[in-house]
């Protein structure tokens, strides 16, 4: 029974409940996308015209598979792809209007049920825990 004490078990199941609470409150709102999906929503909201590699490395998601949920999107009519001016081989992305007004009703929500996600923890416990995961998380050398 140790192992499900270990920090890999733990995060798994944190993971699972994120999942879980992600899907149930969009399900609610009506919209049906991953966290992934949102992910990528959000970076190419944030970061207009990146192209699809830059977009997997702004949400840490394999630049192999980012293709797949780009073109989820893309089928949702939330994202176009353009092809560059500056490449003829990259495609720009970024966000239709109808994109932009299913990231900007998302958004609230998104933020709301991180709150469910870390129930029961206090405030001061949930921004050490936020604090830990990103430092585990930072890319190699990464000294900051």
């Amino acid at each position: 029974m140790e192992s499900l004490d270990m920090a890999g078990h733990l995060i798994r199941r944190l993971h699972q409940r994120s999942t879980q609470i992600f899907t149930l409150r969009t399900q609610a709102a009506g919209l049906d996308l991953t966290s992934v999906q949102f992910a990528a929503l959000d970076a190419i909201r944030a970061h207009p015209a990146s192209d699809q590699a830059s977009i997997a490395e702004l949400i840490a998601y394999d630049r192999a598979t980012i293709g797949g949920v780009i073109d989820r999107l893309e089928q949702k009519g939330w994202v176009r792809r353009v092809v560059s001016a500056r490449d003829r081989r990259a495609r720009e992305l970024s966000l239709t209007e109808e994109g932009a007004r299913i990231h900007d009703a998302l958004l609230p929500i998104v933020r709301q049920l991180q709150d469910e996600i870390l129930q029961p923890l206090t405030g001061a416990d949930r921004a050490r825990l936020l604090g830990l995961i990103r430092q585990t998380t930072r890319p190699a050398g990464d000294g900051g």
